[in-house]
């Protein structure tokens, strides 16, 4: 399995070790899922993103190979500022979901899933033929850092931060970027750094009182709480942004059509309907997983759950659920080992957002 920079980092301060999209990884750490949980909702976590793929494209052409790759006008895009939009194959299936950030006039800086990124750099490379614009793939450490209290733990780390807002993102200095962004629904921030200093960086955000690490199974919890989704599970080539509830990501005038691949097919499943679509789920009793069955109230199969889990915040369990539009609003229930859980449908996110407008 691949190592990120900081693996003996985790090592080091006692996380239960194991594998993600071929890294390995920290599931967690001696402080508990739950309390990892809880103290990013009420303080900050830290969390080593560093396997996810950074790709810089750069070139006289590279917002119209992003226009081609993303459905969305990157000519229109403002400097610092930035995008969640997807990678669409010809049929509108979702390759990956992105956060795409203007750097420059003819520079942008793409950050992908881990678990898509051999895919996802090759797609990338292969469009960008018909361009003239560089495609680089960059070798850095990565971290999030979430919670009610991130802004003001960055500023005493020495970071400039506090009149940045949800969805933009800055270069500090050479081969450094910092973006308020993130995967936990709170008020946070993703920085990445050369691998060389990652370290030190981690180290001094560590030191304040008020930053713990936090590992995949809380970001799991948290991410689900928030109503967000996760590619491989609640996101595939198989579902298209519509069915996964995201065709707010999508331009109203390019839903229609565009110069992006897959929108000639998305317009017309825009137009014919939708078959399938996520909804948000409570389950009544115990937490109820991906893959999980859900039937009607005459046990006819419905759809599925794509994620579940319990939630520390609210107290409960929740699931995200993909299921035929015309029994969406009628009684469900998760068929969970021959039992029926019922399931209540309400909409995500499960816990409130808050980010920094």
């Amino acid at each position: 399995m691949k190592k990120t920079p900081l693996f003996q980092t985790h090592i080091d301060a006692g996380a239960k070790m194991g594998e993600y999209a071929g890294y390995e990884m920290p599931l967690f750490y001696p402080l508990g899922v739950k309390q990892e949980h809880l103290h990013t909702r009420a303080q900050v976590g830290l969390f080593d993103i560093s396997h996810m793929l950074h790709i810089e494209v750069e070139g006289i052409d590279a917002a119209q190979l992003i226009s081609r790759l993303c459905p969305y006008d990157a000519s229109t895009q403002k400097l610092g500022e930035a995008k969640y939009t997807f990678l669409l194959k010809e049929d509108a299936g979702i390759i990956d979901d992105l956060i795409v950030t203007r750097l420059d006039d003819a520079r942008f800086l793409i950050v992908a899933n881990a678990g898509c990124a051999d895919k996802d750099l090759a797609h990338i490379q292969d469009t960008a033929k018909d361009f003239t614009a560089a495609v680089l793939p960059l070798a850095r450490g990565f971290l999030a850092v979430q919670g009610p209290q991130a802004e003001a733990a960055l500023t005493d780390a020495g970071f400039d931060v506090a009149q940045m807002t949800f969805m933009s993102g800055t270069e500090p200095k050479a081969d450094w970027f910092v973006s308020r962004t993130g995967y936990t629904g709170e008020d946070g921030f993703e920085i990445a750094a050369p691998v060389a200093e990652i370290e030190a960086l981690a180290a001094k955000l560590l030191s304040d009182a008020r930053v713990e690490w936090i590992g995949l199974a809380a970001r799991d919890s948290l991410r689900l709480e928030a109503g967000l989704s996760l590619y491989g599970q609640d996101l595939s080539e198989d579902i298209t942004p519509h069915e996964a509830g995201l065709i707010w990501a999508i331009p109203k005038d390019l839903r229609e059509g565009g110069a992006y691949i897959g929108a000639e097919a998305l317009a017309a499943k825009i137009k014919e309907g939708r078959k399938r679509m996520r909804i948000g789920l409570l389950a009544d009793g115990r937490p109820v997983r991906a893959g999980t069955p859900l039937v009607s109230a005459d046990a006819v199969e419905i759809g599925t759950v794509t994620s579940g889990g319990f939630g520390p915040t609210i107290d409960g369990p929740m699931a995200l659920g993909l299921v035929n539009v015309a029994d969406a609003d009628a009684p469900m229930f998760a068929l969970l080992r021959g039992k029926s859980i019922p399931m209540t449908r309400v909409k995500p996110p499960f816990t409130p957002h808050n980010y920094k407008r």
